[in-house]
């Protein structure tokens, strides 16, 4: 099972935006997590066509199931 942690800002106009990190070290920390939001805020790291990350909205698991088929 595949899992993928979401991170998910607010723009400056208002938008979501989301990061999205493979294989997260697990328990997820929510303190660590909130953290890390807001120093990449803070930091101006990241930059949208919605504007700069002004604030964090949520972080969620997102966990799937993948099927690989072999075609011959």
């Amino acid at each position: 099972m595949a899992k993928t942690l979401e991170l998910q800002f607010v723009t400056e106009n208002g938008k979501v935006a989301r990061l999205t990190l493979d294989n997260p070290k697990e328990p997820i920390d929510q303190l660590v997590v909130k953290q890390s939001m807001d120093e990449i805020i803070a930091a101006g790291a990241f930059y949208t066509v919605n504007g700069n990350f002004v604030s964090s909205q949520g972080a969620r698991v997102i966990e799937r199931t993948i099927t690989d088929y072999e075609i011959v």
